[in-house]
């Protein structure tokens, strides 16, 4: 996510060594050249993991639901995120662009708010739809159909514009203005946030916890029907464990940020860039992990994944196939 304004530019000792072999061409150090190596291998499994997602999802009948076509917007939002937003933050990262708002810098601004924000509001509706499989199965088919899963998807992506087209007008504005707009430095510095992240994340936990609490309550009355304590104990440990997981590692990846930019603006201080160029690197992986998380824990994908790794789908007439 762009850092909050304003931001302190002046200090330009402050840059980042990288971005030294950047602007003064001078050769770069080997530190830089694998800090690239490292992050560009981070790209590239984003990129691939996420395209494994949608090819399965779009040539398999059998994954044409609308729960999946929510993992599908995620997994578009990610994929860009792996082209566009990863490539631009490797070469003109926060630091850079603390000290040298070109146009680069803003493009790159742009693709990440906007894809950072449809990403986190993309799962926050694959929360809304467990919550419904979970707690209201007997309607869910009813309530969750592919025309609401469209809805919601465009509702996400629409928000994530706006956010993104707010956020660069209020920069501009503070520009001309000197640091004397208020309203500017309120909608990008509070506003922002609020709708791209604490608002969906305040959301997903309050649906995260009722769907652990109704499926304890399901697993519960399946032992007393049936008996089988062993059974529903492990489906109580798996329940726990998928929403651990799913919680865990969203906020491992976006909290710190958010904490950051908040803590900044809260009291008036000035993070350090490196501080924040390691926190945003952080959320960026969110986009690597979420086909591994939303998609690697069920079978039908995995079967679906070494269909099209081992080039099965190639020789036609599988898009029928039943997934295991």
């Amino acid at each position: 996510m762009a850092p909050p304004f304003p931001a302190n530019r002046t200090n330009v000792d402050d840059v980042h060594p990288c971005y030294e072999v950047l602007y003064m061409m001078s050769s770069p150090s080997t530190i830089c050249l694998l800090l690239h190596i490292f992050l560009g291998s981070l790209s590239a499994v984003t990129i691939v993991g996420n395209l494994l997602v949608i090819i399965s999802i779009i040539y398999f009948k059998q994954l044409h639901t609308p729960t999946n076509y929510l993992i599908l917007s995620l997994a578009v939002a990610d994929l860009m995120v792996g082209i566009l937003v990863f490539p631009l933050s490797i070469k003109f990262t926060v630091s850079a662009c603390l000290y040298y708002q070109n146009i680069i810098c803003k493009v790159r601004q742009s693709f990440d708010v906007t894809l950072s924000t449809a990403s986190i509001l993309n799962l926050c509706s694959i929360s809304v739809d467990r919550y419904y499989a979970v707690c209201q199965p007997l309607t869910y088919r009813t309530r969750i159909n592919v025309n609401i899963a469209v809805i919601m998807i465009l509702v996400s992506w629409s928000i994530s514009v706006v956010v993104a087209v707010g956020f660069v007008i209020a920069e501009l504005n503070f520009e001309k203005c000197e640091g004397q707009c208020f309203f500017d430095v309120l909608l990008a510095n509070i506003l922002g946030p609020i709708s791209s992240f604490y608002l969906p994340v305040i959301i997903m936990l309050c649906i995260y916890l009722k769907i652990f609490l109704v499926a304890q309550r399901q697993a519960r009355s399946i032992h007393n029907t049936t008996k089988c304590g062993a059974a529903v104990r492990k489906m109580e440990r798996k329940a726990t464990k998928t929403l651990a997981i799913v919680l865990g590692v969203f906020l491992m990846c976006w909290l710190p940020v958010f904490l950051c930019l908040s803590f900044q603006l809260l009291n008036d201080v000035s993070v350090p860039v490196a501080v924040y160029e390691t926190l945003n690197w952080l959320a960026l992986t969110s986009s690597m992990l979420n086909p591994f998380i939303y998609a690697f824990f069920y079978s039908w994908f995995r079967s679906a994944f070494r269909m099209i790794i081992t080039g099965k789908i190639f020789q036609g007439g599988i898009s029928n196939t039943n997934l295991h």
